[in-house]
């Protein structure tokens, strides 16, 4: 995969991936900021600056910026997460242009009208509503605020209702100032283009955005602990956890093989012995979440009730099985086919394949190149996975429960389940 990297006079890189074969273009506007990089005033403020950025910018209300996509057949859309903000399109080859110019116009040139603004409030209040009365989504906001206690990593992506119903345009364009720069900016294009022509309309758009941030990010430190909510639910909701990985760390790669191996597919140890030999549940999975600092890994159950004091040991059971190196060379070799797999059917795709390019500059300050990964997850041996699990379970776990609580293992016994 060759990838075309040029950047701006201003610091904006701009890089794509040319598909001549293809009929269409998958583009994206990646920026470096989140939820992680809010303070508590304004928590949810990264997520609604995403909502109003559609609702108009200088030359197109709502309305024409949906029409203007979706009259030649594009599709656009964007999403928060805790470290980046993302806003992209798909269209057919001849129509980049003009996805070019809706999605830069909705960086550079936001309305932030007072009346869209007032509406768009509550449907992003609608929002935090929905995921507050879905236990197997707000059991992660309440895993993660445990997980890392008291720190912008910990908050919430949508953000407490009161906090965004008080945002104004004036915090939301201090906002975009600070965070919204060209070094904090990846613009990534992948399909039937031209690599000097994107190039040239993005800096016909983007040219003026200023180079540099001024926003400092908070520290990432993983606290641990327990959280326990009672909740009139049919089904309970437990999540595990440990420290983890940041991008950087020489265990990411392992990591990733330990958490697929441990519970990341139908064949892996939590699902044959939970589920299938067992009946505990109906779903069971281990989760590696990565951030710049650090890391979480995450072990997720949804079960009735009365089965939490069952599971709780049998999943600690199997982490010691792990940790006393009891690793096969069939899993192994299984797992790292999995990886390999599922990297190389992502890139098939122009919309995945814009998404690792963006990250991967943003975050490594570099592209990593198919073969090096592949090689990566090839040199993973058995001790390398012991590693990486004697690091991950011998620290402090955190442990959340949401559900119509009755008998569960108190936190001191899961931390003298999971010694080591």
């Amino acid at each position: 995969m060759e990838i075309n990297l040029s950047k701006l006079a201003n610091g904006l890189r701009v890089a794509t991936v040319e598909r001549p074969q293809t009929e269409t273009v998958s583009l994206g506007i990646w920026v470096n900021t989140g939820s992680s990089c809010e303070y508590k005033d304004i928590n949810g403020i990264s997520h609604f600056v995403e909502h109003m950025v559609f609702k108009g910018t200088k030359s197109r209300n709502a309305l024409q910026i949906s029409e203007d996509i979706e009259n030649v057949g594009g599709q656009t859309n964007a999403y928060t997460s805790r470290e980046f903000t993302v806003f992209y399109a798909k269209m057919l080859k001849n129509d980049i242009e003009l996805a070019t110019d809706v999605l830069s116009e909705l960086v550079m040139s936001p309305s932030f009208d007072a009346a869209e603004m007032a509406k768009e409030k509550e449907v992003v209040v609608q929002e935090i509503k929905q995921t507050n009365d879905d236990p197997s989504d707000i059991v992660f906001d309440y895993f993660q605020s445990t997980a890392f206690a008291d720190q912008a990593l910990g908050m919430s992506i949508l953000g407490p209702a009161e906090k965004v119903r008080s945002f104004d345009a004036a915090k939301l364009r201090e906002y975009m100032r600070h965070n919204y720069a060209a070094e904090n900016i990846m613009v990534v294009a992948v399909g039937n283009l031209k690599h000097d022509d994107f190039v040239k309309m993005v800096e016909e758009r983007m040219a003026t955005l200023n180079p540099h941030t001024d926003f400092v990010r908070d520290p990432q430190i993983y606290t641990g602990g327990q959280f326990i909510k009672t909740r009139d639910i049919e089904q309970a909701q437990v999540l595990l956890g440990f420290k983890g990985i940041n991008y950087g760390h020489p265990l990411y790669y392992p990591t990733s093989i330990l958490s697929t191996l441990f519970g990341g597919s139908m064949s892996s140890r939590l699902f044959q012995e939970i589920r299938e030999k067992r009946g505990l549940v109906y779903s069971v999975y281990s989760f590696t979440n990565t951030y710049t600092q650090t890391g979480l890994f995450g072990i997720y159950a949804g079960l009735n009730q009365e089965e939490i004091k069952n599971y709780v040991p049998v999943v600690a059971d199997e982490v010691k099985k792990i940790v006393n190196d009891y690793v096969t060379d069939k899993e192994l070799n299984r797992v790292k086919v999995q990886l390999k797999a599922s990297i190389l059917m992502a890139l098939e795709s122009s919309s995945s394949t814009a998404e690792v390019v963006a990250r991967q500059q943003l975050v490594h300050n570099r592209f990593i190149p198919v073969d090096e990964i592949v090689e990566k997850i090839e040199s993973v041996g058995k001790e390398d996975i012991l590693q990486a699990a004697r690091q991950i379970f011998g620290g402090k776990p955190t442990y959340t429960l949401l559900g119509n609580l009755d008998k569960y293992p108190d936190y001191e016994a899961v931390e003298k389940m999971f010694a080591m």
